[in-house]
């Protein structure tokens, strides 16, 4: 089992920025892919950021990139998300997530394919 809980949501203005903090314990953290999901209020979960469990590779959301910045320390079993010029459709519920995998470079995409989640943290961009 690993459980996850994020943190440093909150409110900001446009153009701000934010850092998202998911803190992982259990089992063994390094070995586990991880992944950002949003949740903006009557829509689908969707895909922010992730990296391989190697942190070799790595990949984001169209609509993230050049803003926003993933990052993990192993040593204290936490990953980041940096968000940068912060826009009022960034406002959502965000998540991380862990899947346990054999590829040291796989990322992983789709919700279905994550095993353990945080309970998520508010961000609200204001206009």
């Amino acid at each position: 089992q690993v459980q996850l809980v994020e943190s440093g949501g909150g409110l900001v203005q446009a153009g701000g920025s934010l850092r998202l903090s998911c803190a992982a314990s259990g089992r063994t953290f390094s070995s586990y892919a991880m992944g950002w999901f949003r949740q903006a209020p009557g829509k689908e979960r969707e895909f922010v950021g992730a990296f391989s469990w190697s942190g070799r590779n790595k990949d984001y959301a169209e609509s993230v990139k050049g803003r926003f910045i993933i990052s993990r320390d192993n040593a204290k079993n936490t990953v980041y998300l940096q968000m940068n010029s912060l826009r009022p459709e960034d406002t959502a519920v965000y998540s991380c997530a862990a899947k346990s995998s054999r590829y040291s470079g796989s990322v992983y995409y789709r919700t279905s394919e994550y095993e353990y989640w945080g309970q998520g943290t508010q961000v609200t961009v204001s206009s």
